[in-house]
């Protein structure tokens, strides 16, 4: 039995990429909200770090954000899509606003995913602060793990680019 056209290939792996990347990115987001460190370090002293007091792990949010919107937005059509067997925009439109939105999206993603992992490291490297060293180390190791359920956002998407430069009209 021959195997499926590239353009069957693409039409099945499409929705899968998606909800892997929405996936991804969710996990992403609820590890980065929730990752923080409150020690005493004396009885005086607390020791406290959120996320949002670095400005990598904003950066990180806002574009994890910024890549489920518009992952779910892609999932939406996709679903009216099949379920109506209409598109909301022409097919024109549409294979420009998958092309557009999944390079601009990735790009994102690729980023987000490098200033983290950017700040991660440099903090990594820094003098480690006498008493908090086990969570500030558990602090930026959940740092890594948002940065590379990113990356792997990124490398979904970037291939789901790829898959919509296929479907674009041939015009030269």
């Amino acid at each position: 039995m021959a195997p499926p056209p590239p353009s069957m290939s693409c039409r099945i792996a499409a929705p899968f990429l998606r909800v892997l990347t929405f996936v991804c990115l969710l996990v992403s987001l609820i590890l980065l909200a929730t990752n923080k460190i409150e020690e005493d370090i004396d009885f005086e002293t607390i020791f406290k770090v959120r996320f949002n007091d670095i400005y990598g792990y904003r950066y990180l949010l806002a574009t994890t954000v910024l890549g489920m919107a518009y992952t779910l937005l892609q999932i939406a059509f996709t679903l009216f899509s099949i379920s109506t067997g209409n598109r909301i925009i022409s097919e024109m439109e549409a294979s420009h606003f998958d092309f557009y939105g999944d390079k601009v999206t990735s790009y994102l993603l690729a980023t987000g995913s490098a200033a983290a992992f950017a700040v991660t490291k440099e903090l990594k490297r820094s003098e480690p602060i006498e008493g908090v060293e086990d969570s500030i180390d558990k602090f930026l190791n959940k740092g890594y793990a948002c940065a590379s359920l990113v990356l792997i956002g990124f490398v979904c998407t970037a291939m789901l680019s790829v898959f919509s430069s296929y479907s674009l009209p041939k015009k030269v």
